[in-house]
């Protein structure tokens, strides 16, 4: 079955289908899929040399890319979701990777998008307008030909670590999780509620596909606002969201209300919120949060076990393992103290690989992946854990992976233990370079001060926190670099450091005494990396 099969049932679905939080305009499900065909006949006349058009989107959550999507995937042409937080150079060198022929956009991104080097119609303008004009009413296309393995979209990974790559999104990637998420928490009456941007593959395979498989309404938000969380879903009946990364942390940082819980949401689905997120979250607004382990590749699935172990992703499955990168083997499972710390992180943390098939991942388009598929298997560049059950914790990605002073730790295990800081909005944990050897730890927060002696009194007080893991740096900013889909960029706080103009305090000895850096301090650590001759990562990072 394909996509196009799913909008094919909808065709004579005189329900709810489509609505705009941002300006309340509406759609059945029958006028849904009635526009999504005039798209598809308007794409099926602009093939290029015998090969399907590659439509470039560059827009928000628009009822526009609802209509787009659904064009793709009645005609067997491919979308290309391009990034708009990136920048026009960025962007030029997607779109040249994904073969667009061109590009659709709105005014918002109209002065960006004409620097593509592509021709680009503004979907709000008279000559998109026009030019669909003459397919509006058409039939569905005879979708015979299309089946899983179908392209239907390039949707490039975050790039929180390095260049993204152009994920093939097939039919089949798209439709497997829409189905099994429709038939746990959806169904015909169910309203879905998507924030997020579609631009990435968790709202369309989590929002979108569900809500097009359960018939339910689809609720969009152009782009993602706190603040309209609790007012879009009560004006609207949503009763399932869709988030990623900090978007609940977000949610949490609004003023609290006696009434929070009065609103109709059931479920959140979604991955990478901080487990005291997840808790803090469903008990404030009377919710069932679900966060799994994802990627856009998709190569590895871990099912969420919501009587699982707090923290826990998932159990590990059949096809799925924890191998220490080096040697290959199975690491052995975590053994936890009595406060809960992993004491044996060097043996349990390794990397999260796809043993099995390749799960939905169908390879990226027109690029090999070394550091991915090797020896017949998916290594995600991923980190975890597992205990003696095999519920998998997240340890962070690769370059999340700590080495202080001959220990080796996750990223994510330090931002568990400091989740819980008054006051922040976001945080960070990362590694710097130490001028002897391995990393440094170093946090940074968004928040509006920070009082030094009450960050010591939190780590005192912190019996789960490994004596290697406290910070040496803090960096203190309005807010953290990060992506649109609220994923923070560490690669740019990485390669800051401490060199930033951002306030950094930070301990140069053993004991919890923080203070303000100075330019003579880093003079002095920069003295200590060029007589250790390890200046080069010092200077590397910069």
């Amino acid at each position: 079955m394909s996509v196009a099969a799913l909008l094919e049932a909808r065709a004579d679905d005189d329900r709810p289908g489509l609505r705009s939080a941002d300006d309340g305009r509406s759609w059945t499900w029958r006028e849904v899929v009635a526009e999504c065909a005039s798209r598809a006949a308007w794409m099926a006349d602009r093939r290029v040399q015998g090969r399907p058009v590659h439509v470039g989107v560059l827009l928000d959550n628009t009822p526009e890319l609802v209509f787009l999507l659904g064009g793709a995937a009645l005609s067997g042409s491919v979308a290309v979701a391009l990034n708009p937080t990136r920048s026009a150079a960025e962007l030029a060198g997607d779109a040249e990777r994904a073969d667009c022929d061109l590009v659709l956009t709105q005014p918002r991104y109209a002065r960006t998008a004409a620097e593509l080097g592509l021709p680009v119609r503004d979907v709000e303008g008279d000559e998109y307008r026009t030019s669909l004009a003459p397919f509006a009413g058409s039939p569905l296309p005879d979708t015979s030909d299309l089946g899983d393995a179908t392209l239907l979209m390039l949707i490039f990974t975050s790039g929180t670590s390095g260049r993204p790559r152009a994920v093939r999104v097939t039919h089949r990637k798209v439709r497997v999780p829409g189905v099994m998420l429709a038939e746990r928490m959806l169904s015909a009456e169910s309203v879905v509620y998507c924030p997020m941007p579609l631009f990435h593959s968790g709202a369309v395979m989590a929002a979108y596909a569900p809500a097009l498989a359960a018939g339910a309404e689809l609720v969009l938000r152009g782009r993602f606002s706190a603040s309209a969380f609790l007012p879009d879903v009560r004006a609207h009946g949503c009763t399932y969201l869709h988030y990623v990364g900090k978007a609940l942390s977000y949610v949490l940082a609004t003023p609290r209300r006696e009434d929070d819980a009065d609103n109709p949401v059931q479920f959140a689905f979604g991955n990478e919120a901080a487990p005291l997120e997840q808790k803090t979250f469903g008990e404030r607004f009377g919710c069932f949060v679900i966060d799994g382990y994802g990627s856009t590749e998709t190569a590895i699935s871990l099912v969420p076990d919501p009587f699982g172990p707090d923290g826990a992703i998932g159990r590990l499955a059949d096809g799925v393992a924890i191998l220490d990168p080096a040697t290959g083997r199975p690491c052995p499972p975590a053994v936890l103290d009595e406060a809960g710390r992993l004491v044996n992180g060097d043996e349990a943390i390794g990397e999260l690989v796809g043993t099995g098939d390749l799960g939905l991942f169908d390879g990226y388009y027109k690029e090999d992946a070394p550091d991915r598929l090797r020896d017949g298997m998916y290594w995600s560049g991923d980190f975890a854990y597992a205990d003696a059950d095999g519920y998998v914790f997240f340890a962070g990605r690769d370059a999340d992976r700590l080495r202080v002073d001959g220990e080796n730790f996750g990223a994510a295990q330090v931002e568990r233990v400091l989740a819980e800081l008054p006051g922040v909005r976001q945080l960070a944990v990362y590694g710097v370079p130490d001028a002897a050897s391995g990393d440094q730890v170093m946090l940074a927060i968004a928040a509006d001060g920070f009082d030094p002696e009450a960050f010591a009194g939190y780590l005192r007080g912190r019996a789960d926190l490994s004596p290697k893991w406290p910070p040496r740096y803090v960096r203190v900013a309005r807010e953290l670099p990060a992506t649109a889909s609220n994923k923070i960029l560490k690669r740019r706080l990485v390669k800051d450091g401490w060199r930033t103009d951002d306030p950094v305090w930070w301990r140069p000895g053993r004991d919890l005494d923080y203070r303000p850096m100075t330019a003579e301090d880093a003079a002095r650590i920069r003295s200590e990396f060029e007589r250790s001759g390890r200046l080069h990562l010092l200077e590397g990072s910069g």
